[in-house]
């Protein structure tokens, strides 16, 4: 008898909120179909000092899309003589992925950590909808881990927790 079949090597990105921080994640691989095109792709990108986006969707888009935020959030906090919100940097990737949403493939986390608000975690999946959330998962990958996620995660984590959480 055949050997059952596997699930195709998948793309998960995730990010936790804790007091005083994000903990982001992903795994390092780039596929085209059921071929690992890549095994070393860095799917956590900083637009900021202390904001990063994980990228899931075709990485030509992903990268190009952080790329306008991170260019847009340097002249933005020059403007401010101040850091940039997280939650600037959401919006930022909000409006492109929904301004570009028929052209682009494209699922973002942004996370990161600024004064006023600390640590943050806002989804932007396809099509360009803006969340916040205690935590999030995304990528293809991602509808295989909800329910471990959903049952294992606890409010007010600590970063050694959220770290652990991540890993798992």
């Amino acid at each position: 008898s055949a050997a059952p079949a596997l699930p195709s090597p998948q793309t998960t990105i995730m990010a936790v909120e804790f007091d005083g921080g994000v903990v982001i994640g992903a795994d390092s691989r780039t596929t085209t179909g059921a071929y690992i095109a890549n095994r070393v792709t860095d799917k956590l990108t900083p637009v900021h000092d202390r904001i990063f986006c994980c990228r899931s969707g075709s990485a030509a888009d992903t990268q190009a899309v952080a790329d306008a935020v991170a260019y847009q959030l340097a002249f933005h906090s020059v403007e401010l003589e101040e850091p940039p919100r997280v939650r600037t940097a959401a919006r930022l990737f909000q409006q492109s992925c929904y301004r570009y949403r028929e052209e682009l493939s494209a699922g973002i986390i942004v996370a990161g950590w600024d004064p006023r608000r600390g640590g943050q975690v806002y989804v932007v999946p396809m099509g360009g909808l803006l969340l916040r959330q205690p935590f999030a998962v995304g990528g293809s990958g991602s509808s295989y881990i909800y329910g471990f996620l959903d049952a294992t995660f606890q409010p007010g984590m600590s970063r050694s927790q959220c770290q652990e959480f991540v890993a798992r």
